[in-house]
């Protein structure tokens, strides 16, 4: 197992490597620069504009910042600087919001698990009754619906409908004004739960929808297995052929995925972080975007293409730990 997973990091290095290649030589299709915004500033002369992106090394070919940027962070750990807050690149982009971002993903990967495998479960063993249907179409409509329209459609609803503005709370955010920097309370706390709900339920319904038809699918293909067959015919009880032999089996795919969705979290919040207005990471990339930060948009995808990689790993291994059946040697 330990050598499995030294090859597994090992292999992540040129994977990594051809990720950054990829990806800064993406960013140089995007027209103009970081100094674009400036051109159209007619405050700004033309020697200005000049002598920053001399500053900045924007006046060098891509391969040549490219490089520069590699040899940084081999060398000291550094990846880059922002241009537009003049602090390292990992700081514009996690520095205050790294922790708030953990807490949502978290928050939404056990709000989506603890409902969707139970569900999945109960619509597969009732395939075909009013409750399956129910839930079937449901699932359906979660997976419909953006993340972004959902976002739009609970501040629609707790505005203009339960008017909670009169209630003196508020919508987006994390937490209300007079929260925001006062030390932690109970009242805080409510608040702050209050504010979290709805990111739950928007970044989550997608996943739980899909993770519904995923357990649903599996079950129902694993009760149809002869070993399931036999394990009735020998006269066991319904609920150990269910739990015990077949949930087991079912669930194993739905633990890779569960791996794999590590990086899935933060692109499901990327648009509702910006609608409810959410100081998360996926705001700080998007900023960049729309600046053109390139250092702080590599960092970004960088983060993300490490998260994929080590998540399949752990989705690896957690399969291994719960089916003795595989072994990774």
């Amino acid at each position: 197992m330990t050598s499995f997973i030294i090859r597994r990091f090992l292999y992540m290095i040129p994977t990594l490597v051809i990720i950054s290649i990829v990806s800064f030589g993406i960013i140089q299709l995007m027209p103009g620069n970081f100094t674009t915004a400036f051109k159209l500033n007619p405050r700004f002369s033309k020697e200005t504009i000049a002598n920053l992106e001399a500053r900045y090394g924007l006046d060098k070919p891509w391969f040549v910042r490219y490089w520069k940027w590699v040899t940084g962070i081999i060398t000291r750990g550094d990846f880059g600087y922002s241009l537009e807050t003049q602090q390292p690149a990992f700081d514009a982009l996690f520095k205050g919001r790294l922790s708030w971002t953990l807490m949502m993903s978290f928050g939404t990967l056990i709000f989506t698990w603890v409902l969707a495998i139970p569900i999945g479960i109960y619509s597969a063993i009732h395939q075909y009754s009013i409750a399956d249907y129910t839930l079937t179409f449901f699932g359906f409509l979660g997976l419909s619906i953006p993340n972004f329209f959902l976002a739009l459609v609970i501040i629609w609803f707790l505005v203009s409908v339960v008017n909670v503005g009169a209630l003196g709370l508020g919508v987006g955010g994390l937490f209300d004004i007079q929260y925001i920097n006062a030390p932690w309370s109970w009242d805080k706390f409510l608040n702050f739960l209050w504010h979290l709900w709805p990111i739950l339920v928007v970044v989550g319904t997608a996943g739980k929808a899909g993770l519904i038809r995923y357990m649903r699918g599996q079950l129902l293909d694993t009760l149809g297995q002869q070993y399931v067959l036999t394990a009735r015919a020998k006269g066991l009880p319904e609920r150990v052929v269910i739990y015990k032999h077949a949930v087991r089996n079912a669930i194993n795919p739905l633990i890779t995925m569960l791996g794999m969705s590590l990086p899935g979290l933060f692109e499901g919040a990327f648009f509702t972080a910006i609608i409810l207005g959410v100081p998360s990471v996926e705001r700080a990339f998007w900023n960049a975007l729309q600046r053109q930060d390139e250092y702080v948009i590599m960092s970004g995808l960088m983060f993300f293409a490490f998260l994929l990689m080590v998540g399949n790993l752990l989705g690896d291994l957690m399969l291994a730990w719960v089916d003795p059946r595989i072994r990774y040697d």
